[in-house]
């Protein structure tokens, strides 16, 4: 493997290393001011950026980002933009009632078109296509969460997503020892960095400002201080997601947890002959520790998943840098679904962290008194997330009567993640029993374990 540098430094992901040079934006010098600072330049704080600037074009915005657009999760990603919840339907539902959060899942089918229809407005070319996902079961456990999975999505309005008997999914994509497995039609395949790249020029054209290199140092009350300078603004949005964890005062309020990829060499027409996978669909399974992949739109399969979930005192990567243990496991775990690819030569690996609330719900808080919107908590599900993300705080800043701000996650509120040790030795347990579960399921065709159902207790999910 090769990681290749860009004139503006390091990059991150294989994503990354196939685009040219980055172009080079300025750190902030000296204090100014803004009626919205954007504290992070991924996709959330692009959104909201690009939603502001087209709304009330006179409205002065300025993102501060502690690298580049999209050096965290939003250039780091699978590439999936997915209707899924970022959160539980069941914790929703509690606080702020069943229709709710069927409104909410709703929203999340719409914007995944959404995306798409912005992609193509602006010219963005991010190798997009609405092929749907499709969920494969292989082994009994598998099947049955599947089938249930599948009740309750339509029990909360998902009519569309249905299950494929092995002969249907082996139609679509041949995986090895598949019982069957789900299809939803609301999922498409991109490349995040092309679509965050893109995103930053469209915002910079529309009169927002980019200062990169400069990291938020501490956010109070109407203002955001760096080490170049101070922005004050009366809106301030926090959109940090998986390094909120570094922010003073904020590192046991989301989870920095850890997710690597592997991408293969080009793979031959008569390899995707045997393998199939001719729509494009974006590709996960059902299992407790689950994997999640796609066809890249230059014939490669990139395919992630967990490595080591966390690390201790809420750190992440340096630079996306993936242990070879990782990369071997991964790796293994391809070829399992896909025993044709035996022979087949990994051409990239990387890293990134993604937030996890203690309920593992995402959540849109304001603090009235600081003028701080906080958002984030995506546990994975972020790409689409990120986009109703910056509609809805568009809306609140501009005060709109919105749909969007009665929606679930508007101001939803959760409690902190224990102190350390017991955050690390609860993570590493709970991934250790996942692990172990899929372990038992697998070899003797059981249902569930009953160590993952545990898990699950104590993991709050």
């Amino acid at each position: 493997m090769t990681h290749a540098l860009s004139s503006a430094g390091t990059t991150v992901s294989f994503w990354e290393r196939q685009l040219p040079a980055r172009p080079e934006r300025p750190s902030l010098s000296g204090d100014t001011t803004a009626d919205v600072c954007i504290v992070g330049g991924g996709f959330t704080g692009l959104w909201t950026a690009y939603y502001l600037a087209k709304a009330a074009p006179g409205l002065r915005i300025a993102i501060v980002e502690s690298r580049y657009c999209g050096y965290g999760a939003s250039g780091r990603n699978g590439g999936w933009v997915s209707n899924f919840i970022a959160g539980s339907r069941d914790v929703f539902a509690k606080t702020a009632g069943r229709e709710a959060t069927i409104a909410l899942q709703r929203e999340m089918d719409a914007s995944v078109d959404e995306v798409v229809r912005v992609a193509e407005a602006e010219g963005i070319d991010a190798d997009m296509v609405k092929g749907g996902v499709l969920t494969v079961a292989r082994w009994r456990s598998q099947w049955d969460r599947l089938q249930r999975d599948v009740a309750a999505a339509a029990a909360w309005g998902e009519d569309d997503l249905v299950l494929l008997d092995a002969d249907a999914f082996a139609k679509r994509l041949r995986v090895s020892d598949a019982l069957g497995g789900s299809y939803s039609p609301h999922c498409a395949r991109m490349d995040p960095a092309k679509l965050v790249r893109g995103l930053a020029e469209r915002v910079e054209e529309l009169g927002v400002r980019i200062y990169e290199s400069t990291p938020a140092t501490a956010v109070g009350r109407h203002v955001v201080e760096t080490p170049g300078g101070r922005v004050a603004a009366k809106h301030i949005v926090v959109a940090t997601e998986g390094f909120l964890a570094r922010m003073p005062g904020q590192r046991r309020r989301t989870l920095p947890m850890n997710s690597s990829m592997v991408v293969t060499e080009r793979l031959s027409d008569r390899v995707w002959d045997r393998i199939g996978w001719e729509g494009a669909e974006l590709l996960g399974d059902s299992a407790h520790v689950y994997f999640y992949a796609q066809r890249t739109a230059d014939g490669r399969i990139a395919f992630g998943g967990r490595g080591n979930p966390y690390r201790y005192g809420s750190q992440v990567d340096t630079d996306g840098q993936t242990p070879q243990s990782t990369v071997k496991a991964l790796r293994a775990q391809l070829i399992d679904c896909f025993p044709d690819l035996g022979d087949v030569r990994i051409e990239d690996a990387w890293s990134g962290v993604l937030g996890v609330p203690r309920d593992w719900c995402s959540s849109v808080v304001t603090d009235e008194s600081t003028g701080v919107i906080t958002v984030g908590g995506y546990v994975g599900h972020g790409v689409t997330t990120t986009n109703l993300a910056g509609r809805t705080i568009r809306d609140l800043i501009l005060e709109a009567d919105s749909d969007l701000l009665r929606l679930p996650w508007v101001g939803h509120r959760v409690r902190s993640w224990e102190p350390e040790p017991l955050r690390w030795m609860g993570v590493q347990g709970m991934y250790a029993a996942y692990r172990t579960a899929d372990a038992w399921e697998r070899r003797t065709g059981g249902r569930t374990s009953i160590i993952a159902n545990v898990a699950n207790l104590v993991a709050g999910r």
